[in-house]
């Protein structure tokens, strides 16, 4: 986490600064310094304090589906006015597989789930350290696996850590009956920090997450050498994407993170893959809280919500 930078001056508004001012609040100057216990509590606090009220007409219920080992904490949303939704988003939160769950995300999830009419369910995937990959991605394949069977078209959505999982499980379900029918990445981390591409130099001091917090997520979230060639730890690193589900990305321009985004989103086309990048300007990693105090946030996460309902309406017209 770094405070404010000058050089970022040209490009960041004031309503961003302010999230970033804000956010910056509750964490001291190099965060990855301090233990996990510390980390997820200051986290926590820190989205609480961002927390919005639910919108009305809005069903809510915790549930378990059946993991690979053991059950899988959800939350379950559904609008009140639609008793059979036509599709199902699958939400996995970001947090670096090491912060977040259920609570971190509960009012986009919410938000997702009015703003498109879908049933949404959020998966509380185990984290790092204690529980090092594949666990998070095991967790995030069986969830899906499971809510497939319940019949409605599943898009996938995640955002940070959780649009990881999203795309790799996307990877691991092509070709699948009634597999995922869309995937939407929210500033995702796709293992681009292993390629050295251009943005993890450029922005590498950007304000709410640094190349240096990038590569602490990176180290953390496995025993030993990271795996070499795995998509369920890299999506970025699969060499035929043929047959993935169409694909939104949105990114946020100062962020380490951005060129994983655009790489995939490139390599998703190359393969004949519908796919679409969207780089919003002038934001930074984490954005979705700014979604009530930035314009340029609240924007962003309209066009998100509009490219959920776009993919699940599209299957079911075809």
């Amino acid at each position: 986490m770094t405070r404010r930078d000058p050089t970022y001056a040209p490009r960041i508004d004031d309503e961003t600064w302010a999230f970033i001012d804000k956010t910056n609040a509750f964490y001291p100057p190099d965060m990855v310094d301090t233990s996990i216990t510390q980390q997820r509590a200051v986290y926590d606090e820190m989205c609480a304090a961002f927390r919005q009220a639910r919108p009305s007409g809005l069903s809510v219920r915790d549930d378990t589906v059946a993991g690979k080992t053991t059950d899988i904490p959800v939350r379950r949303y559904q609008s009140d006015a639609t008793a059979h939704p036509s599709a199902t988003v699958i939400y996995y939160h970001g947090g670096g597989f090491v912060v977040g769950g259920l609570e971190s995300h509960d009012d986009v999830c919410a938000e997702i789930a009015a703003a498109t009419g879908f049933a949404l369910v959020a998966v509380d995937y185990r984290l790092c350290p204690e529980y090092p990959h594949p666990a998070a991605y095991e967790d995030a394949l069986a969830a899906c696996e499971a809510i497939m069977t319940e019949g409605r078209p599943v898009i996938l959505c995640g955002d940070s850590a959780g649009g990881n999982l999203a795309a790799a499980v996307c990877l691991s379900l092509r070709g699948r009956p009634n597999g995922p029918v869309g995937q939407v990445l929210i500033y995702p981390g796709l293992g681009g920090e292993s390629m050295s591409l251009p943005s993890y130099l450029a922005e590498a001091h950007a304000p709410l997450l640094t190349t240096r917090d990038v590569m602490f997520y990176k180290n953390i979230r496995v025993e030993g050498a990271a795996p070499i060639n795995d998509p369920t730890y890299a999506p970025l690193c699969t060499t035929d994407l043929r047959g993935s589900a169409p694909c939104m990305i949105f990114t946020a321009d100062c962020d380490p993170l951005r060129d994983d985004g655009a790489t995939y989103v490139k390599r998703l086309r190359n393969a004949g893959v519908d796919a679409e990048w969207i780089n919003e300007p002038g934001l930074v990693h984490g954005y979705l809280r700014a979604r009530t105090t930035s314009t340029r946030a609240k924007q962003s996460f309209t066009r998100i919500c509009d490219a959920i309902a776009r993919l699940g309406e599209t299957k079911r017209e075809n």
